[in-house]
């Protein structure tokens, strides 16, 4: 095995599985795997599956599955190589400096690792300019009058980047750090007129933005002078996403897996200081457009997410967008409202973080009352016309509570507040849902066919269990090998036969996670992980494999004899009687074969 091969086998076996996974899925125990909601596609009941004695994942709703590499690859959007790395800084290895030059790395893999580099170099000397009193006492007078305690100050590693044109540029030019790519993240910049390079944060406290991991990707900086804007952002570079990050989860990720809840808030500095008032699982979306991919983060490791965003009429606006996001995958989300004119930060300094926890995040609001608020905002409730589409709005809202007792409860509030009848608006409430269940089920009638609705043919399944059998034993690898061949009928199935009968050539053990390894195409990796995870008996049965055997040639003949029968009228139509004559003969030949390979098995 090479050198390389051997640090990545080190690697996969160093590492659990359950554990990496567990930082991006919440994961339960269902017998000897572990079960939770895809991270690769939208679903409400757990299709998700985590085997830690095979060292594998598999979806069997969307497809996806491999090993930890191909699991970090898949929800980082990471290359091999990165991949490798981050496992290897995970589990203490050290890959050595021929590992990037010998991998089957993407080009830009060097790049973005030198941004990360200087990045984390900068960090360390913003922080250390903050805590150093000779540089930092602006930014020290600045964070103690704003209350940020030194443990916060390092928990957030937060900096202080001084009254300097050219402090950070001397720095990255010492330490032989790309400019250009420095330039590429937004943290110096070229002037027009001689084409040098100058810092871009100047007297401002700098707060880095770090990735789901902890690395950081981006600097946030707020000006302690008159400077414009007062906070200045990095750009969106190759690796700062703004859309994929929730600023602080790396720190809030264990209080969030314990407790099985998140608090999202606005901005960074919200989430400092909630930290420091004890609410740890407090996370923020980098601004008020929640994506997809942060919404997919929080419903993975929460069952409850509350959003606490500011209260103005932008921030009850991004409240009910991200609402409706993330009640897309059957959590309970509620909604922590704050006094006007407040954000959390400005809430916890004036009234302690105490009350904090106790009025606001205590004290939210379902998402049903939200909504009633928000709609009620949108209606005129003293014209009669706007009471009634306020009604119709919130029952068409009520149609998506699954809860009876819920329902029942809100139906009754309205009928209090507007002296209707609750027969009336359960009558209403009744058929409104009869013609959302209409439009679903015509929905799924025109939707083609998903991978669940498939029965595959015995033939097939034949093949799988034979692929799933020959992973778990060479002797049934050489059997199969022997005897069938390369005679299967899928591509993808007569692919993994193939590098199955190369594996074992090689002198490589029965080991499905290492035998997935040496898979490069993710196409046989997401293959090889399903039938690896196909339920069958520890111990295989010798009739079980002949069957499936039987099965397999027995389709290859018959696909055979089709194929020279197709042949054989082609030739008769042309006139070539000579080419069908020999068709014909070959048709009879393979008949032949089958009937006798048939009857030794029978």
């Amino acid at each position: 095995m090479q050198l390389q091969e051997q640090v990545i086998e080190q690697i996969r076996k160093s590492l659990d599985i359950v554990d990496v996974i567990g930082n991006y899925v919440q994961l339960k125990k269902q017998g000897k795997n572990y079960i939770g909601l895809c991270p690769f596609h939208s679903e409400r009941t757990p299709s998700f599956s985590v085997s830690p004695d095979k060292q594998l994942y598999h979806c069997f709703g969307c497809g996806a599955g491999g090993n930890l590499f191909t699991f970090i690859m898949e929800i980082e959007g990471m290359s091999f190589s990165e991949a490798a790395q981050s496992l290897a800084d995970r589990a203490n290895i050290d890959l050595g400096p021929s590992f990037s030059k010998n991998s089957h790395s993407d080009p830009n893999d060097q790049k973005k690792k030198q941004m990360t580099e200087g990045l984390e170099l900068l960090t360390k000397f913003y922080h250390y300019l903050l805590t150093t009193a000779k540089y930092g006492a602006p930014g020290i007078k600045y964070l103690e009058e704003r209350g940020f305690t030194s443990e916060m100050i390092e928990r957030f590693r937060i900096g202080y980047a001084v009254e300097s044109w050219d402090a950070v540029t001397k720095l990255l030019q010492k330490r032989g750090v790309s400019l250009e790519l420095m330039e590429r993240v937004g943290l110096i910049k070229k002037r027009g007129f001689d084409n040098k390079y100058f810092d871009r944060f100047r007297n401002r406290i700098i707060f880095p933005i770090f990735n789901m991991r902890g690395k950081t990707v981006a600097f946030g900086g707020r000006t302690l002078g008159e400077d414009k804007p007062k906070y200045l952002n990095s750009p969106e570079s190759d690796v700062f996403h703004k859309g994929s990050i929730l600023y602080g989860y790396h720190l809030a990720r264990q209080a969030i897996r314990k407790n099985s809840l998140a608090v999202l808030l606005e901005g960074y500095v919200d989430v400092i200081r909630a930290h420091q008032a004890g609410v740890a699982c407090s996370v923020a979306s980098m601004g008020t457009s929640l994506t997809e991919a942060q919404a997919a983060a929080l419903t993975r490791m929460a069952d409850t997410i509350i959003i606490c965003y500011d209260s103005d009429t932008a921030g009850i606006e991004a409240s009910f967008r991200a609402a409706e996001m993330l009640q897309k995958n059957g959590k309970v989300i509620k909604i922590a409202t704050m006094p006007e004119g407040l954000d959390p930060d400005d809430y916890i300094r004036k009234f302690g973080g105490d009350r904090f926890k106790s009025d606001v995040i205590g004290a939210s609001q379902t998402l049903m009352t939200f909504k009633m608020n928000y709609l009620r905002r949108k209606r005129n409730l003293s014209d009669e016309g706007d009471r009634l589409l306020y009604i119709e709005d919130v029952l068409r809202e009520l149609t998506a509570q699954h809860r009876a007792v819920e329902r029942d409860h809100y139906l009754r509030l309205l009928s209090e507040e507007f002296s209707i009848s609750l027969d009336s608006l359960k009558k209403q409430l009744h058929q409104m849902s009869i013609m959302v269940q209409r439009r679903e089920k015509q929905i799924t009638r025109t939707a083609p066919l998903t991978r669940s609705n498939r029965i595959p043919p015995a033939y097939e399944m034949a093949e799988r269990r034979l692929l799933a059998r020959m992973m778990r034993s060479r002797e049934i690898s050489d059997q199969v090998q022997d005897k069938v061949g390369g005679s299967f009928s899928n591509d993808i199935h007569q692919a993994l036969a193939a590098y199955l009968y190369a594996y074992y050539a090689q002198g490589n053990p029965p080991d499905e996670g290492l035998f997935l390894q040496k898979l490069e195409d993710p196409a046989l990796q997401r293959k090889a992980t399903e039938l690896s995870l196909m339920p069958m008996s520890e111990q295989a049965d010798e009739k079980e494999i002949e069957d499936c055997m039987r099965q397999v040639i027995r389709r290859s003949q018959s696909s055979l004899i089709a194929d020279r029968e197709e042949q054989r009228k082609k030739a008769e139509q042309s006139g070539d009687y000579e080419l069908a004559a020999r068709l014909l003969s070959e048709m009879i030949s393979v008949k032949k074969q089958l009937g006798h390979y048939q009857s030794e098995h029978d």
